[in-house]
């Protein structure tokens, strides 16, 4: 067997995105602290709020925010930027709540429930 050799791109985009993972999860963690109540549970639901939230909230950041100027220079991976993923993160947890909240409003109710009272 030959060995195995990766192009000079890999490392870097490889790098970026155990970065944007990192960043995600403490978005996640900072947004389930700071809005208390039901959450998806695990590691999973987490990293899935947090990178969704992190996108959400720097793209609003960069497109909405800032000016000309700011867009060329803006590094994500700032405070500011934790702030926009950890509001994005927030929004995407309220969303999920709506929803939530939504289909258990539509649900038909639980006769076991109902015949235990």
């Amino acid at each position: 067997m030959g060995d195995f050799t990766s192009s000079a791109a890999a490392p870097p985009w490889f790098l970026v995105a155990l970065i944007w993972i990192g960043f995600g999860t403490l978005a996640g963690l900072l947004a389930k602290a700071v809005l208390p109540g039901r959450h998806p549970n695990g590691a999973v639901g987490t990293l899935v709020i947090g990178i969704g939230g992190s996108t959400l909230g720097l793209l609003a950041l960069h497109q909405f925010l800032l000016g000309e100027a700011e867009r060329s220079t803006f590094n994500p991976i700032s405070a500011v930027g934790m702030l926009a993923a950890a509001a994005g993160a927030f929004a995407l947890l309220i969303v999920y709540r709506l929803l939530v909240a939504c289909i258990r409003i539509d649900a038909p109710p639980d006769e076991k429930k109902n015949e235990a009272k």
